[in-house]
């Protein structure tokens, strides 16, 4: 194959409600999340393995992360790779409820230390994941992985079933008692969700959505190919030496890992320094942030491989999950939503004006001035985070208010969005009924 782009059809796009409750439900959880580093303080940067810890990352994994990227594959399966996904709205609704039911008992077992709400959330994720993965498998059935975009989704949802498995052997050992080696299973966890799922998952998007709503030249054919396969190849590796408990293969691995998150990273940072569009607007920034936190990260991860001491530094494992999610994963995520909302809020209620009343353009449905102010906000809530981690007595309630504030703010621009867009529905309504007389 000697082309990184998927051909994109539009028209297979499903109803504008099956991502949107996605989108509009994940601000809130990490709202959740704010509050929860506020209310806890300075015990919460104690150590990773707090129940405030637990819960908080979990609010951020499941209930932010996951429910964007599950709605986004919703939308874009059938668009990039033009499954035949059926009844994608029930199935939305059906996921929603699931992820969401399930990401918050999971967050109260953790929080409380509730062995029934760790295994009812586990086994409620357990079976929505696994539903949602039954659509996706049926949806793709017979596709030919065309593109290095249809692969990675491939390996992306490969990554999840791993991902998902994981956590409910965790959540059922939390909750019955079970002998495991949890230290362990939990990095190998993260690892696969991070790395074989998320990262995966960003990557193949990023195939897409960042040549076309940053105006990049597009992705070289070789490393997009590559790069979801080699995480697969570090991340099988790790499992190997974590089930033959060889602790050089676990090293070697994860080392691996890191070298490919940041080849990717670099990459793409090449390629937005060779854009076409001179201004750079919050999306650019977004994920600008994004790459130069992960890229922090991955010399982290990099740097615990080689030296294993380095990881029981204080602080370093929980400087470590601050970069890779809140300044890495998260950037990514919003200023995607940042495009893909106005985007598909216009292309819905173009296609409903059908060339007889024109639609508003994109600015119109989000303004620069309202997602500005809320990166500004973001930008602040991650820097305090970061310098909670040295200064946990004075900033740690006060970095946990301001994340609230941010993502606070998300919701707030993401609801004012679909409020035009509900409003321009109804003009354009008033408009082709006017037209008819």
């Amino acid at each position: 194959m000697n082309s990184s782009k998927a051909v994109l059809s539009f028209e297979n796009a499903p109803p504008f409600a099956a991502p949107l409750r996605f989108f509009l439900t994940a601000p809130l959880f990490a709202v959740l999340a704010g509050l929860l580093v506020m209310i806890e303080g300075p015990a919460l940067f104690a150590s990773r393995w707090t129940p405030g810890a637990l819960a908080a990352t979990h609010l951020l994994t499941v209930g932010f992360m996951l429910q964007v990227m599950l709605g986004a594959l919703i939308q874009i399966l059938p668009v990039v790779a033009g499954a035949d996904l059926p009844r994608p709205l029930a199935l939305a609704r059906a996921v929603h409820v699931g992820l969401s039911g399930g990401g918050l008992l999971l967050v109260v077992g953790f929080w409380f230390g509730q062995p029934w709400a760790l295994e009812g959330g586990g086994l409620l994720l357990g079976g929505t994941a696994s539903l949602f993965l039954v659509a996706m498998l049926f949806a793709l059935r017979g596709v030919p992985s065309t593109s290095p975009t249809i692969r990675g989704l491939k390996f992306a949802l490969l990554g999840l079933a791993v991902v998902v498995a994981l956590g409910l052997l965790m959540a059922l050992a939390l909750a019955e008692g079970w002998a495991l080696p949890l230290p362990l299973l939990a990095d190998l966890h993260a690892g696969w969700g991070l790395g074989g799922w998320a990262g995966i998952l960003l990557a193949a998007m990023a195939y897409v959505v960042v040549p076309m709503f940053q105006l990049t030249p597009a992705y070289p054919v070789r490393p997009s190919w590559w790069f979801p396969l080699a995480v697969l190849v570090a991340l099988l590796g790790w499992s190997c030496g974590v089930v033959f408990e060889q602790a050089w293969l676990v090293r070697l691995s994860q080392l691996l890992a890191a070298i490919a998150g940041l080849a990717f990273a670099g990459l793409t940072l090449r390629l937005q320094a060779r854009r076409r569009r001179a201004k750079a607007d919050t999306t650019y920034r977004y994920w600008q942030l994004g790459l130069s936190s992960s890229i922090a990260a991955l010399l982290m991860l990099a740097i615990a491989a080689l030296w294993p001491a380095a990881s029981e530094l204080p602080g370093w494992t929980i400087a470590f999950g601050i970069l890779i999610v809140v300044g890495g994963f998260l950037p990514f995520i919003i200023g995607m939503l940042y495009k893909i909302v106005p985007f598909l809020a216009w292309m819905h209620l173009q296609n409903y004006g059908a060339t007889r009343v024109m639609a508003p353009p994109m600015p119109k449905l989000l303004p620069d001035v309202e997602i500005n102010r809320q990166m500004q906000a973001y930008g602040v809530a991650f820097v305090l985070l970061l310098a909670a981690v040295l200064l946990p007595d004075w900033l740690g309630r006060l970095a946990g208010l301001a994340f609230a504030v941010a993502n606070g703010g998300l919701a707030w621009v993401l609801y004012r969005a679909v409020g035009r867009y509900r409003q321009a529905w109804l003009d354009m309504t008033l408009k082709l009924a006017i037209k008819k007389r």
